[in-house]
């Protein structure tokens, strides 16, 4: 893609606004609690001390708002301490312009490290930074700094106590998560009667699974429909394969496909009812006819062989799905999987953070690049002749991602919310001519519009932004003159100064897709290797389900698969010549790994019970594909296309039919990968 097209494509992105579903009663909560402080504040305290304590409520409000399953508490307390702590460290240094400006690229550079920790902690750790760079101009003597410090950390106290004090849809997210997964295995259904080889997304069943690690006094409350369906979830999706597939199910058309197709309708409506259930908290009310469906006697007539008990298994499931999903009060303790305490973590974050040290790490030149900026930004801004030097940085910092598309576009997204928001606020100042109080309202009211508005996109959100500072900063006395047109400027400084940071110091994805494609193939390699060696020793699993080992299998081939993905999707909109993987490449690649993942997932669906003959061939089949795929992910990395000769099976090698036919399409699949890779006109 040229610069162009990127810049057109990110520019479209950041200013997009999508349908979401808003939460009014969770912004209102939020707005609130900020009204709270800075009435409290100003009357108390004055003018310079309620900025101060609604910056710190606002950005605690703004980080219960992140994807995160952390309790929303412990967010608000975390933002408004780390908030507070930055603001004090930040005025010590303040009346030194070169301590603080090395202080300002030290604290911008460990800032830009947190997203090792995940975009929850980059997220809180990048607004502290640029609202400190506010807050520090506020108080007049260290005093003043350590009391500016203590309403900021109320603020996120005040945020904190209002929502274990009004909660407002509990457990809302995680019902969310859970019925998400309930509803895609639903459509999956749905989809399979149509297209038997129907794609199935795991994004919403790793969400579910993110969901359900709980903290301990969190899994002392949890509603018991929160636990188990999950679980089922899982074991639905590679049934619903198995019944669908012509290779190990039923004939592509005749009596047995009726059944199957009657099947999978009767599964989708279950699930979107189970679904419906545990998102509402209401009992599941499953309609007669999808029941019926199900429990029709003359199924085991129909159907035979693998087919059959993929339908039995699959009515069984189910109705483990509909009894979960009735509401029965909370769940024992100890059940759920454990969320390790923040501080717990804090040694773990410390060890990734030491591996990103290194110059090829995307978040290391995030740093790097953030870092620089925030220090030039705040010199430029320093010289140039305008007042409020710091909104230059300022707005580089809470623009600025590890990735391109990011980058750009909540770059183009804040300028032009900013021209808006602040065109708005001065509207409305020169109009009315508000005083504090006024103004303290007005800025609630935007902020109320801006916790409402977040998700919906960038742009929109920054409108809000932009009209509350004007009316905080209106509050303390300043005119709209003072401030409107060198925040535009200086906004739009910060905007170029990012966008060009990333040009100049990129991290691109494009050149890691062999490297991306190789890790999802090695681990398509060990899922498959660990479902075979299972059928070589059904001793070691359980009746019917798979054993922790391809469990954990499983969940990596998912992991590795997202990441490429994620990386296919950034790498599509980068600016850069085609090294390594060409589009047609990729998604051939892509297609041929997704069909190795759901081969392996049909005979996971069948695998034996533990008192089931062993399969001494499938314990070779299960060494000979880890091998051969090991061997294949380094021949990507190293820019070879790999060859599958010794993955091969006879048909008097292996009496099962699941299996000796699982790995001849496993073999296909192989073959589809390295067609894919293959460049024309070499052999």
């Amino acid at each position: 893609m040229t610069w162009l097209r990127a810049l057109k494509a990110t520019a479209r992105a950041g200013l997009t606004v999508e349908r979401r579903r808003l939460e009014p009663l969770v912004a209102l909560r939020g707005a609130v609690g900020l009204a709270l402080v800075v009435g409290v504040s100003l009357a108390a305290f004055g003018t310079a001390v309620a900025v101060s304590s609604a910056f710190g409520a606002f950005q605690a409000a703004v980080a219960t708002f992140q994807r995160s399953w952390r309790p929303r508490p412990t967010l608000a307390l975390a933002s408004g301490v780390s908030l507070a702590v930055s603001t004090f460290v930040g005025y010590l240094t303040g009346a030194h312009p070169v301590l603080f400006l090395c202080l300002l690229v030290a604290w911008t550079f460990l800032a830009g490290l947190a997203w090792v920790a995940g975009p929850t902690a980059g997220v809180i750790a990048s607004s502290n930074v640029a609202i400190m760079l506010v807050t520090v101009t506020l108080p007049t003597s260290v005093a003043a700094a350590a009391g500016h410090a203590l309403v900021i950390a109320a603020g996120g106290l005040v945020q904190a106590a209002l929502i274990v004090l009004v909660p407002i849809r509990r457990w809302g997210p995680h019902r969310d998560a859970l019925a998400g997964a309930l509803a895609a295995e639903a459509d999956y259904a749905r989809r399979l009667r149509h297209d038997p080889y129907a794609p199935f997304d795991p994004v919403p069943l790793m969400t579910a699974r993110s969901a359900a690690a709980v903290t301990r006094r969190q899994a002392r409350r949890r509603p018991a429909e929160l636990h188990g369906a999950r679980g089922l979830a899982e074991r639905i999706r590679p049934v619903l394969a198995s019944l669908a597939d012509p290779a190990i199910g039923v004939p592509r058309e005749g009596p047995q496909r009726d059944r199957v197709r009657e099947l999978l309708g009767a599964a989708g409506t279950v699930l979107d009812t189970a679904a419906d259930a545990i998102r509402r908290g209401r009992p599941a009310t499953i309609p007669p006819a999808a029941l019926a469906a199900l429990r029709t006697p003359d199924t085991g007539a129909i159907l035979t062989g693998p087919a059959r008990r993929a339908a039995v298994r699959l009515a069984a499931l189910l109705e483990d799905v509909v009894e979960t999903a009735a509401p029965s009060g909370w769940a024992e303790p100890g059940e759920a999987r454990a969320r390790p305490p923040l501080l717990s973590l804090l040694p773990g974050v410390v060890r990734d953070v030491r591996g990103e040290l290194r110059g090829g790490s995307p978040v290391f030149r995030h740093a790097v690049r953030v870092s620089a900026v925030a220090g030039l930004g705040y010199l430029l801004g320093a010289a140039l002749p305008f007042g409020h030097g710091y909104w230059a940085p300022m707005a580089a910092v809470m623009a600025m991602r590890p990735d391109f598309t990011q980058t750009y576009a909540r770059s183009v997204a804040r300028f032009c919310g900013t021209l808006l928001g602040v065109a708005l606020a001065t509207a409305v100042v020169r109009t009315a001519t508000p005083g504090t109080y006024t103004s303290a309202a007005l800025a609630v009211c935007c902020a109320f519009g801006m916790f409402l508005l977040m998700r919906t996109g960038y742009a929109a959100a920054q409108v809000c932004v932009s009209a509350y500072v004007v009316f905080l900063l209106g509050m303390g006395g300043e005119t709209w003159d003072q401030t409107v047109p060198e925040r535009v400027l200086l906004t739009l400084l910060g905007g170029v100064l990012a966008m060009v940071a990333y040009a100049v110091y990129p991290a691109w994805e494009t050149p890691r897709l062999r490297g991306r494609l190789a890790d999802w193939l090695a681990a398509d390699g060990r899922y498959a290797a660990c479902v075979l060696a299972h059928y070589a020793n059904p001793a070691a699993g359980r009746d019917g389900e798979a054993a922790a080992d391809v469990r954990e299998a499983v969940l990596a081939t998912r992991t590795a698969r997202v990441a490429w993905q994620e990386a296919h999707t950034r790498a599509t909109h980068e600016p850069v010549r085609h090294r390594g993987l060409s589009h047609t490449a990729a998604d051939g690649a892509e297609q041929a790994l997704a069909q190795l993942g759901r081969v392996t997932m049909l005979m996971e669906a069948h695998l034996p019970d533990r008192d089931a003959a062993p399969l001494p061939a499938a314990a070779a089949l299960a060494d000979t594909l880890r091998r051969a795929t090991e061997r294949g992910a380094k021949d990507i990395r190293e820019r070879r296309v790999p060859r599958w000769d010794e993955v091969r099976v006879g048909d008097d090698e292996v009496p099962d039919p699941v299996v000796r036919d699982g790995v001849r399409l496993l073999r296909e699949a192989l073959e589809s990968l390295s067609d894919a890779l293959r460049e024309p006109g070499k052999p």
